[in-house]
């Protein structure tokens, strides 16, 4: 039988207020109170992090804000293990929009190909004229320490794709996240949709508590659970710098210095920055403009937010996390955060073929992206393909098929709407 798309509209508004309120019975915790925002962070050529405020992270020595910020910040070079194969020489290189930690359009370029029963293998690519070989790495780094180190894609890795670099302002808010709350959100999205949207949840290793596994959050495919984990991989792969975690180079052509490279554990320092960054801030100027204000009503009513989750509770003060290793502080616990994402991994028909840490059955799928501070990015989707919010809408399939083509719907006036309503986050 087929309804009319207001009778539709009613019907999805009535799922969405259903997706909103089983979700808030798992993530909201009495006496809850909201996570401290802002772009306070500021990218500064002296005194780096002397202007920049904390979400309240609690310092000790060595982990000043400012300080931490500045490690953040800084520069590597050969001499203090950049490369071999690297992507960039700090993480504010891929992390700065509008301030440091926020997103950037800086891609890295995944590859790979599917064996004769369909299973992606990631490559073995050589280098140095063929004397040498990185194996079994999707990640082809884009630049080198010398020229016989560099990588090129082979011309049988017909799996390509570009990844933007990833917002990390807010991000010890989301590794505070439970994970039986994500679990709890995967399970109870196919009755919020009528069985059309089912989000994955993985668990992958946590690199510092050897033999633990948590809910993935962090990454285009929920790689990593933690913050340190996911410092010490970044280190490794976008930089070259072997850490404790990842204490071996993926090669060894033109290499100088000894593993580990990172003697002063700059990966804390990293982890400990992102922990205390602020949650992106809306422009609240926007949001209250009466377009903004009825596109935030139509984002729920068409079933945006089933996915791009509106509201999520962090785990309570006290909680230890990441396998053990870490317990959530006060500054992060019980906090109510606007991320607009579900943390989950859906198949939406932009899915780039690769697996990561995931199982087969995520090649095809992508973490939903969260749309917190994406009024700072121009380039959209993980590829950075789509450049306007309305492309970027329509490049949605799979499971968001009936949501898109409720957006489709929409008169013109509707849809712009929904996209200043977007604009404000």
């Amino acid at each position: 039988m087929k309804y009319p798309l207001r009778s539709h509209l009613r019907i999805i508004a009535v799922l969405a207020l259903l997706c909103v309120t089983g979700t808030m019975t798992f993530v909201l915790s009495q006496g809850a109170s909201q996570a401290p925002t802002g772009f306070s962070t500021p990218t500064l050529n002296e005194n780096q992090g002397s202007q920049s405020f904390s979400n309240g992270f609690p310092e000790s020595v060595g982990s000043i804000f400012a300080d931490v910020q500045a490690t953040f910040e800084e520069q590597d070079g050969v001499d203090t293990g950049l490369g071999p194969l690297y992507n960039a020489q700090s993480c504010v290189s891929c992390h700065q929009n509008p301030v440091t930690g926020g997103i950037s359009q800086v891609t890295e370029l995944r590859v790979g190909h599917n064996d004769a029963s369909g299973n992606f293998i990631s490559p073995t690519i050589s280098i140095n004229d063929g004397q040498n070989t990185v194996p079994n790495r999707s990640l082809v780094n884009d630049r080198a320490i010398c020229a016989e180190a560099q990588e090129r894609t082979p011309g049988s890795e017909n799996i390509r794709t570009f990844r933007t670099s990833l917002n990390t302002l807010g991000d010890g808010f989301v590794e505070a996240i439970d994970s039986n709350t994500l679990f709890a959100i995967a399970n109870n999205q196919p009755s919020q949709s009528g069985g059309r949207i089912a989000g994955e949840f993985i668990q992958v290793a946590v690199l510092e508590a050897p033999g633990k596994i948590r809910g993935g959050r962090f990454g285009w495919k929920n790689q990593h659970a933690s913050l340190l984990s996911f410092s010490s991989d970044a280190y490794l792969n976008e930089q070259g710098i072997t850490n404790r975690l990842n204490p071996t180079d993926t090669t060894s052509v033109c290499k100088l210095t000894g593993d580990p490279e990172d003697l002063d554990n700059d990966i804390d320092r990293f982890a400990i920055f992102m922990r205390g960054t602020k949650a992106p801030p809306v422009d609240s100027v926007l949001l209250a403009t009466g377009d903004a204000q009825a596109g935030q009503q139509l984002f729920s009513a068409i079933g945006c937010n089933i996915c791009h989750l509106t509201s999520i509770t962090t785990a309570p003060a006290g909680t230890a996390i990441n396998g053990g290793a870490f317990v959530v502080p006060a500054a992060l616990g019980n906090k109510v955060i606007h991320p607009y994402s579900d943390f989950l991994l859906h198949n939406v028909g932009t899915g780039d073929g690769i697996v990561q840490n995931g199982p087969a059955d995520t090649a095809n799928k992508m973490r939903t992206a969260p749309l917190w501070g994406v009024r700072t990015r121009d380039r959209l989707m993980h590829d950075g393909e789509s450049l306007t919010r309305n492309e970027a809408i329509l490049r949605h399939a799979g499971e968001a098929t009936f949501v898109i083509n409720n957006y489709r719907n929409l008169t013109t006036t509707q849809k712009n709407q929904l996209i200043t309503f977007l604009n404000s986050l």
